[in-house]
This record gives structure tokens, sequence and C-alpha cells, in this order.
């Protein structure tokens, strides 16, 4: 083998006539763990990014997350067409959500 041509930071000494690659280029565990760590930084902005895109969506479309919203006049009804109130009950609230 030449080592002439090859840069001698890129090689370790690995023993009595032997050159190789050191653990993780020279950087040891230390070059493990900030692989580790780049790829959760990244995914973190990369989730960041879709949970904002996703919010301004939300924002835009008032809020609504698809799923129709009830007005408090609809539960009301409801209410009442189940028999959870009853008529004077129904009319005193009725009154109260178109007055107010």
């Amino acid at each position: 083998m030449m080592l002439e041509n090859v840069n001698p930071d890129f090689l370790a000494h690995m023993g009595e006539g032997e050159w190789g690659w050191h653990e993780m280029m020279g950087f040891g565990w230390f070059g493990i763990f900030e692989a580790i760590f780049m790829l959760l930084f990244w995914i973190l902005i990369i989730a960041g990014v879709v949970w904002f895109i996703k919010w301004l969506v939300e924002q835009g479309s008032g809020g609504s997350t698809g799923a129709s919203k009830k007005s408090a006049l609809e539960i009301l009804d409801e209410k009442y067409a189940r028999g959870e109130i009853d008529d004077e009950e129904y009319e005193k609230r009725r009154r109260k959500l178109l007055g107010a």
C-alpha cells in the first residue's frame, strides 16, 4: 500500500505497520452521538414546520377541523327534541340566546 499519497489526517496508526480508519474517522463515539443528535434536530425542525403550516391552515378556515360545529341554538333544539328540557325551559333559553 502506498502511503505517500494519503492524507495522514484521515488515517490512524493501528499498530505495527497497520494503518486504517480510526473510529468514525477520528471522532470516536462523539461522531455517533453527533449523527443521532443531528438527525433528531432535523426531525424536530421538520415536525415544527408541519405543525405551523397545519396551524395556519386551521386559522384560515375559521379554526374548524372539518367537522361542523353546532350552534348553541341547534344544541338547545336537540335537547328539547330529546325531552331533556320542557317547553318553558326551552322558550326561556331560546329567548335568551336570540336576545343576546
